[in-house]
C-alpha cells in the first residue's frame, strides 16, 4: 500500500519552510502605516443611541456588530427543531421582528444577522447515509466536519462542500457555496431535496420536482425563504489521491484548468496566482489530484495538524513584506511539489478555518470572490492589475476554483461555467481602511461585471445597488417572490435590508 502523506493541502503549499521564512521575514520591517490616533471600528459593541444595553452579534468580518433582540441555540433536529423554529417565528411575528438562522456566521456583511430580531444558531449533527442511492440525509445544523466523520468510515465523502469543515451544511446551501472537487457546480447542485419551515410556520418538502419554485428560492437564497430542517445530499466515494503541480504563465491557466476539469481522472483541481506587486498575477500554479492505483485500506480522515498552524505564520508574514510574498510563491511553486505526498479526498477537505486566523486585534481578513467566464480571464487579470496593487488593504492570496453552471437559483453567481477567484485581503480595523476597501471593491466589481462576471454576495456590502442588480439581473424577481411568500418580511438579514428590500 502507498504511504499517505500527512501534509494537508494548505500545510503542504504554505508550510514548507514556514519556520525559516517567518524568522527571516521578522527582520524585514513591514511597510504598514501607524495606527496611533487613527479612529478604530468594529471593537465597540455599545450603541450610544440606546437607553438600555442591547445584545449584539458580529460575523467573521468583525465589522458587522448588529443589535439583536434575542439569540437562541437549539440543540435539536427533526420534529424538535421544527418546534424550536416555530416558537421563534411566532414570537417574532407577534412583535414584528426579524428572524435569521445561521451556523458558523462566517459571512462578512451581516447576511447572517437579523437587526433587532431573533438570531438562531444551529449546531446539532444528525446524518443518515444511504449507500445504495449514494446520498445522505443531514439536519440543517450539522457542520461539514460532522458529515466527514459520518461518511469517512463507510468509504464516502461529501460530493461538494466548502473548503473548510466548520461551516454549516444548510448555510452552505443557502449561500450556494462551492468547493474544489470537479467538475461540479455549487453545493446546491448536489442537493436532492430539502425540508424547511416557511415564514408562516408550515413545513414543506422542496426539490426540483416538488415545490420547485420554493427550492429555487431557497438555494442561494440566504435563508430568506425558509428555515431548513434537513436535506438529502449527494455523496461521492472517498479516494486515495496523488497531487501534480504545473507552473505556467497566468494567461495560459484557463485552457490548462479547463482541460483538467474535463479529465475524469482528475477529480480535484485548483489554482493559484502570484501576488507580489512587482510581478502581480503574472504566474499561475495548477494543482490537480488523481486516484492512485492502490485504493485498498484507505486510512481514516485526519485534520491538517500542526503544520498548517505553523504555515499560517508564514502567511501572516506577507503583511507589509513583498519579499515574503516572493518567498511563499517559491515554496508553493518550487519547493512544495518536491514534498508532495498522497492524501485522501476527505483529509484534503477536513480542515478548520482557524488555521488561517490572523491573531491580530488591529486587523481583519476580508474575502472577495469573483466568478469569471473562462474566455474573460485575461480581462480579469488586467482588471486586478489595474485596481488592487494601489489599494490601502494588503492582498495575501487568491485561489482559483471551478464552478459549473447553476441552473437552480434565482440569484446565480455562475449562470455559466466559471473560474471562481477567491481572494483574501487583510485590512486595518479603521474607518480609513474600510473606506478605501469599499472604493477598491466597487472599482473591481465594475470591471468584473464589464467582462461578464459576477461577485459573491456573502462578503462586505460594498457594492452599489446598481452593481448588485447588474450582477444579479433576477434580483427583483427574487424580491417579489419573497414578498409574496413572506408578506410580513419575518425572515430578514442585511442582504435584504441593504439590497433586496430596496427593489
Amino acid at each position: 500500500m502507498s504511504r499517505i502523506g500527512t501534509l494537508s493541502r494548505r500545510g503542504l503549499l504554505l508550510g514548507a519552510g514556514a519556520t525559516a521564512g517567518y524568522l527571516a521575514g521578522r527582520a524585514w520591517a513591514p511597510g504598514l502605516s501607524q495606527l496611533d490616533g487613527v479612529p478604530r471600528i468594529g471593537g465597540d459593541l455599545m450603541d450610544p443611541t440606546r437607553s438600555t444595553p442591547a445584545l449584539f452579534l458580529n460575523d467573521a468580518s468583525e465589522l458587522s456588530a448588529t443589535p439583536i433582540h434575542v439569540h437562541s441555540r437549539p440543540a435539536a433536529h427533526g420534529d424538535a427543531l421544527i418546534e424550536a423554529f416555530r416558537t421563534e417565528l411566532s414570537a417574532a411575528r407577534a412583535e414584528g421582528r426579524a428572524v435569521c438562522v445561521s451556523a458558523a456566521r462566517h459571512s462578512m456583511g451581516g447576511q447572517s444577522i437579523p437587526r433587532d430580531g431573533h438570531a438562531i444558531t444551529v449546531d446539532d449533527a444528525w446524518i443518515e447515509p444511504d449507500t445504495t442511492a449514494q446520498t445522505y440525509r443531514v439536519n440543517g445544523g450539522a457542520r461539514w466536519r460532522d458529515v466527514i466523520q459520518a461518511l469517512d468510515p463507510i468509504g464516502f465523502s461529501p460530493a461538494v462542500m466548502q473548503s473548510n469543515h466548520d461551516f454549516g451544511v444548510a448555510a452552505t446551501f443557502s449561500v450556494n457555496a462551492h468547493g474544489w472537487p470537479v467538475p461540479y457546480g455549487p453545493m446546491g447542485a448536489t442537493v436532492r431535496n430539502i425540508r424547511m419551515v416557511l415564514p408562516d410556520g408550515d413545513v414543506v418538502t422542496a426539490s426540483r420536482t416538488e415545490n420547485a419554485d420554493l427550492f429555487n428560492l431557497a438555494v442561494g437564497g440566504y435563508g430568506l425563504t425558509g428555515m431548513i430542517v434537513d436535506m438529502e445530499v449527494d455523496m461521492a466515494p472517498n479516494q486515495r489521491l496523488a497531487p501534480a503541480f504545473t507552473a505556467m504563465p497566468a494567461a495560459e491557466f484557463p485552457a490548462a484548468f479547463r482541460a483538467a476539469v474535463d479529465d475524469p481522472t482528475k477529480p480535484m483541481a485548483y489554482g493559484r496566482l502570484n501576488v507580489t506587486r512587482e510581478t502581480f498575477f503574472d504566474e499561475a500554479l495548477l494543482v490537480t489530484y488523481s486516484p492512485t492505483e492502490d485504493q485498498s485500506d484507505i486510512p481514516p480522515a485526519v485534520e491538517s495538524g500542526w503544520l498548517s498552524y505553523a504555515a499560517s505564520y508564514l502567511y501572516r508574514g506577507q503583511v507589509g513584506r513583498e519579499g515574503m510574498k516572493d518567498w511563499r510563491w517559491w515554496m508553493e511553486s518550487s519547493l512544495g511539489p518536491r514534498l508532495a505526498g498522497e492524501s485522501t479526498r476527505n483529509s484534503l477537505m477536513n480542515e478548520p478555518v482557524i488555521t488561517l486566523d490572523d491573531r491580530d486585534p488591529t486587523r481583519v481578513d476580508i474575502l472577495h470572490e469573483y466568478f469569471v467566464p473562462f474566455d474573460a480571464f485575461d480581462g480579469f487579470l488586467e482588471a486586478c492589475r489595474d485596481v488592487i496593487p494601489d489599494a490601502f488593504v494588503e492582498f495575501l492570496n487568491v485561489t482559483l476554483r471551478f464552478v459549473d453552471s447553476d441552473t437552480d437559483s434565482l440569484l446565480p453567481h455562475s449562470p455559466t461555467p466559471r473560474i471562481a477567484a477567491v481572494m483574501s485581503f487583510t485590512q486595518e480595523m479603521t474607518a480609513r481602511a474600510e473606506a478605501d476597501h469599499a472604493r477598491m471593491t466597487r472599482a473591481l466589481i465594475d470591471r468584473i461585471i464589464g467582462i461578464g462576471g459576477t461577485y459573491y454576495l456573502p462578503y462586505r456590502p460594498h457594492a452599489t445597488l446598481d452593481q448588485f442588480t447588474r450582477a444579479y439581473p433576477r434580483a427583483a424577481e427574487f424580491a417579489a417572490a419573497k414578498r409574496a411568500l413572506d408578506p410580513q418580511l419575518t425572515l430578514r438579514n442585511n442582504l435584504w435590508d441593504a439590497y433586496l428590500g430596496e427593489l
